[in-house]
């Protein structure tokens, strides 16, 4: 099977994967039903590999027929990006722009503010919360989070990395001591982040040397965002740990202090995710090169994160 041969088979198994059916992917591509099925069965017969578990009434992918889709999406993606390059950069950026953004994302706000002196044409529409998103489903043209991506329907680009603190204020430590070691913390107040897609804990990212010991803390508090048990920590009511980011300007005005970091082992990824397309709009294109070009940064350089998962 020559190259070009097996981009046209990679194509109809992509029609039929999204279409569900084989008569789908025929109405869609203007051939038969069968061609279809002559075409899948050629490519699975060379892969090796059945990618769709068939019967009369459905077409459902197999897990080695939903690898290949994601490959196929990115391929096709890039292929269509580098025959429509140039005209694509003649195109001026403009039109309504859907971003979702973590509720701590108001630190993103330089950023934004120079993407919109940049493009003028460009109506920004912010979104800004912690819950997981579906990122097609709810129409976002981009989204901001951390977290890992598994979603073939998407795109996504790393933007940077940042480091978490446990903190209190001066006043909670002179009442109630600073913890030396992790397993002080079982005397203290702790305040704690609730991941609400999960109900679960975040772990607070404390290692002595390889091992985890940040496992069974106290809960005075949780919150479902972080803002406040930051407020609460200022207001000396116990520790909480939080990205580094969140808290720069307590830490230098003193309102907060760090404890136990040479115990923290914490690096965060920072993405920005947009949905897979073969035609990506010059106003996505825009605002994932620049934000990248403007946080594609780490912690200690000074960066600016989020705190939020994206769901697939």
């Amino acid at each position: 099977m020559s190259a070009m041969d097996s981009l046209r088979a990679l194509n109809v198994f992509v029609h039929a994967a999204e279409a569900g059916s084989f008569v789908g992917a025929a109405q869609r591509l203007g051939v038969s039903p069968s061609a279809v099925g002559k075409a899948i069965a050629r490519l699975e017969e060379r892969l090796g590999a059945r990618l769709f578990n068939r019967s009369t009434r459905s077409l459902a992918l197999t897990a080695e027929g939903g690898l290949l889709l994601e490959r196929c999406r990115r391929i096709f993606a890039e292929v269509d990006a580098a025959t429509r390059d140039m005209s694509l950069s003649q195109d001026t950026p403009r039109g309504r722009l859907r971003v979702s953004l973590p509720l701590a994302g108001m630190l993103l706000m330089p950023t934004l503010s120079a993407f919109m002196r940049t493009y003028p044409e460009i109506m920004l529409e912010l979104d800004f919360t912690d819950r997981i998103v579906d990122v097609i489903e709810e129409g976002f043209d981009a989204v901001v989070r951390t977290g890992e991506v598994s979603d073939s329907r998407l795109m996504t680009r790393m933007l940077g990395a940042f480091e978490h603190r446990v903190v209190g204020s001066p006043g909670y430590f002179e009442r109630f001591g600073r913890p030396e070691t992790p397993e002080d913390l079982s005397g203290h107040a702790c305040l704690q982040h609730r991941f609400p897609s999960t109900g679960k804990f975040e772990r607070w990212p404390l290692y002595r040397g390889e091992t985890f010991v940040g496992n069974d803390l106290p809960s005075t508090l949780s919150a479902s965002t972080l803002e406040p048990l930051i407020y609460l920590a200022e207001q000396g009511q116990g520790l909480t740990c939080v990205p580094l980011f969140t808290v720069r300007r307590q830490l230098a005005s003193g309102e907060l202090e760090p404890v136990l970091t040479s115990f923290m082992k914490s690096t965060g990824k920072l993405r920005i995710v947009w949905p897979s397309s073969r035609h990506p709009t010059p106003k996505v294109r825009a605002f994932v090169d620049f934000v990248a070009a403007e946080l594609l940064v780490t912690e200690r350089a000074g960066p600016v994160s989020a705190t939020s998962q994206v769901s697939a």
